[in-house]
């Protein structure tokens, strides 16, 4: 899990219970409806500590989604050790590692959609955290891929990335509550096709 800020200054345990406050608020209740003077009073802390130690709210929202990513990708690279013996199996995995994650972490969906909402605007630091987590995913998956050996690895993740996508919006919704399960059935076809068109 990251110790730092979003400047990869190391926190102070002030910082650190700041951090943990923000990372429960934020999502739990949104980015905007969670005040300055909530967050101090959930970590225990003066306005002016909070800002000593991560300058302003939108630094403060950064780091809180720069560590919500760290987690996820710790989350997910270990789960897939435990769940899956190559990088092909690997990508089906990923959506029972999804599943695990999504029954643990994101009973309110996905942490960083539901921030892009948001921060609609680009120059926002939380916005880039949240195209740098959606970046990271799909080049992990084209690795996957490539390793596996598969036809046009890079389509095939984008695809993928798609299926995660669509499977945590669907089952948020309760529009589709199996939604992880169909999409990993719908991944492994696409995933046995590619191998299939070597």
């Amino acid at each position: 899990m990251a110790q730092g800020t979003s400047k990869g200054q190391r926190l102070t345990p002030a910082g650190r219970r700041v951090l943990d406050a923000a990372s429960d608020l934020f999502y739990r209740e949104g980015i905007h409806a969670v005040g300055v003077d909530a967050l101090a009073a959930a970590a225990g802390v003066t306005k002016k500590t909070l800002y000593a130690c991560f300058g302003s709210k939108d630094a403060l929202v950064a780091s809180y989604l720069r560590e919500r990513d760290q987690r996820w990708r710790a989350f997910l690279t270990e789960g897939l050790a435990e769940h899956a013996d190559s990088p092909r199996t690997a990508l089906a995995a990923s959506f029972d590692v999804l599943q695990e994650w999504m029954d643990r972490e994101d009973p309110r969906g996905c942490g960083f959609v539901n921030a892009l909402a948001e921060l609609p605007s680009p120059q926002h630091p939380g916005h880039a955290a949240v195209l740098e987590q959606k970046r990271w995913l799909l080049g992990f998956l084209t690795d996957l891929a490539t390793a596996a050996g598969l036809t046009e690895p890079a389509a095939l993740a984008e695809t993928l990335l798609l299926l995660h996508e669509g499977a945590v919006v669907t089952r948020t919704t309760g529009s589709v509550p199996d939604a992880t399960r169909r999409a990993r059935s719908v991944a492994e076809t696409l995933v046995a096709s590619a191998a299939g068109a070597e």
